[in-house]
């Protein structure tokens, strides 16, 4: 479990400036962009394996085929699960430097 929280428990320690809400932005947006990769891939996926199953001169292709739907399902899974882990993450550092930027 520690591996997964890795780098995830940064506490700024100095005032925040604009720089760093630029960082925060630019993370939440390349969040969004690794999530729609891993739905695209796990789309490829499903539409590789729909292939696979139509062919029915290939009965052992039918075995690859549910495997690649296995696949499609756990690379959706793993990208939903790294985009919320990550989202969390920010959010709790946005309301944090939110927080200590209204305190001083």
């Amino acid at each position: 479990m520690k591996l997964l929280r890795f780098g995830r428990d940064f506490k700024p320690d100095q005032k925040v400036i604009l720089r760093d809400y630029l960082a925060i932005e630019r993370t939440r947006l390349a969040n969004e962009r690794t999530l729609l990769s891993y739905v695209r891939s796990s789309l490829y996926l499903l539409l590789g394996s729909i292939a696979l199953y139509q062919l029915k001169e290939f009965a052992n292709f039918e075995y690859l085929a549910l495997t690649g739907m296995v696949f499609c399902v756990v690379f959706f899974i793993i990208g939903v699960y790294r985009f919320t882990i990550l989202k969390r993450s920010l959010k709790t550092l946005y309301y944090n430097v939110e927080s200590q930027g209204k305190d001083k």
